[in-house]
C-alpha cells in the first residue's frame, strides 16, 4: 500500500509518496505561485505525478490524494474557505484536483495534517489525545482527540496560536493583540532579541552583538540561544523571557485538553532540551492538574518538515 501526501505551503508545494510503514520513499517539489488561482491545480497535479514517477508508481497505486493547506479548510466540502497567505477564498481545492487526477482528494489544515503525521508516525504515536505545536513564522497548533483531528464545528478549530496570553498586548498578524503567536513564534523571538540589543546598544563587545556582526539584519531564531550558550546574560534574559511566554501558552493547552503528549516542533523546537527542560519546569507549576497521577508528556516533535506530508498522505485512514 502506498499513499500520496501534499504539503501546500506559501513558498513551496512539497509532495511525498509514503509507504505502508509511513516512510517517504519519493518526493517532488515546486514553487507556489502567489497569489494562487486555478493554475494551482495544474501545479499540484504535475508535482504529484512527478513524485509518483520518482517512486516508479502511478495514481492507480494510491487510494487517494491528501493535502495539507494553510487556512480554514472545510473537510466536508473540500473547499478552502479562507487562506490569506495564498489569497484563496471559497476555493474548490478538492473538487478541481479530483477532476484533474480522477482520484479522491482529501484536504485538511496544514497544522492539523502535521499533528496527524506526528500522531501516526512520530512523537505522538500511541497517544489517545495529543497536541502538536509548531514554532515557526507563527505558532501552529494541531489537536488530536481519540485519534481524530479536532477542527471544531466549522473546521476552524485548533488555532492555538491565536489564543491571547497578554491582554491588549503586541499586535498579531490575525488582527488581535496579545496572541500567543505574537510572543512564542520564531518571529516573536527575533523581535525580542532585537529589542534587547537595541536597549543595550552600548555593549557591543558582548557575544550577542558579535554573533550578529553588529547587524540587526543577522538576528534569527537561534541568536539568543547561541548568545546564552556563549555566556551572554543578555541572551539568557531573552531566552528566559521567551520560554516563560511559551510556558504560558503550553499550560493553557494542557489545562484545556489534558493531552497524553504535547510535542513541539518547528525551527525553535530544534533547540531540544535547552528549550524543553526549563519549559517543563515552568509548565509543571502552571498546570491545574499539578497533583494528578498522570501528567502530560512534553517532548520534541520527530518528523520535522515531513510531518505535513505524512499526515496529509494518511488523511483517509
Amino acid at each position: 500500500m502506498y499513499y500520496l501526501g501534499i504539503d501546500l505551503g506559501g513558498t513551496n508545494i512539497a509532495v511525498g509518496v509514503v509507504d505502508k510503514d509511513y516512510n517517504i520513499i519519493a518526493r517532488a517539489k515546486c514553487k507556489t505561485r502567489i497569489p494562487c488561482d486555478e493554475g494551482l491545480i495544474d501545479d499540484l497535479a504535475a508535482t504529484a505525478q512527478e513524485a509518483l514517477k520518482n517512486a516508479g508508481l502511478t495514481l492507480d497505486d494510491v487510494p487517494w490524494v491528501g493535502i495539507g493547506c494553510p487556512g480554514t479548510i472545510n473537510r466536508a466540502t473540500g473547499y478552502v474557505e479562507y487562506a490569506n497567505n495564498l489569497y484563496l477564498e471559497n476555493f474548490n481545492l478538492c473538487g478541481l484536483l479530483q477532476q484533474k487526477l480522477n482520484k479522491p482528494v482529501i484536504a485538511e489544515n496544514d497544522a492539523n495534517a502535521a499533528a496527524y503525521g506526528e500522531y501516526k508516525a512520530g512523537a505522538l504515536k500511541g497517544a489517545d489525545n495529543a497536541i502538536a505545536i509548531t514554532l515557526g513564522t507563527g505558532v501552529g497548533g494541531g489537536v488530536i482527540i481519540h485519534g481524530q483531528v479536532y477542527s471544531g464545528s466549522n473546521f476552524a478549530g485548533g488555532e492555538l496560536g491565536h489564543t491571547v496570553i497578554v491582554y491588549d498586548g503586541a499586535d498579531c498578524t490575525c488582527g488581535r493583540k496579545g496572541c500567543w503567536e505574537a510572543y512564542s513564534s520564531a518571529t516573536a523571538l527575533i523581535r525580542m532579541t532585537r529589542e534587547a540589543m537595541a536597549a543595550h546598544a552600548d555593549k557591543r563587545d558582548t557575544p550577542i552583538w558579535q554573533i550578529t556582526e553588529n547587524s540587526f539584519d543577522k538576528v534569527n531564531g537561534r541568536t539568543a540561544f547561541d548568545a546564552m550558550r556563549a555566556g551572554d546574560p543578555m541572551g539568557k534574559a531573552v531566552v528566559d523571557k521567551y520560554i516563560a511566554y511559551l510556558a504560558c501558552g503550553v499550560s493553557n493547552c494542557i489545562n484545556v485538553f489534558q493531552p497524553d503528549i504535547l510535542c513541539i516542533g518547528g525551527g525553535i523546537g530544534n533547540e531540544g532540551e535547552t528549550l524543553l527542560a526549563p519549559l517543563r519546569e515552568l509548565v509543571r507549576k502552571e498546570t491545574y492538574n499539578i497533583n494528578g497521577s498522570k501528567q502530560t508528556k512534553i517532548c520534541r516533535a520527530q518528523l520535522g518538515n515531513d510531518a505535513g506530508i505524512i499526515g496529509a498522505a494518511l488523511l483517509g485512514e
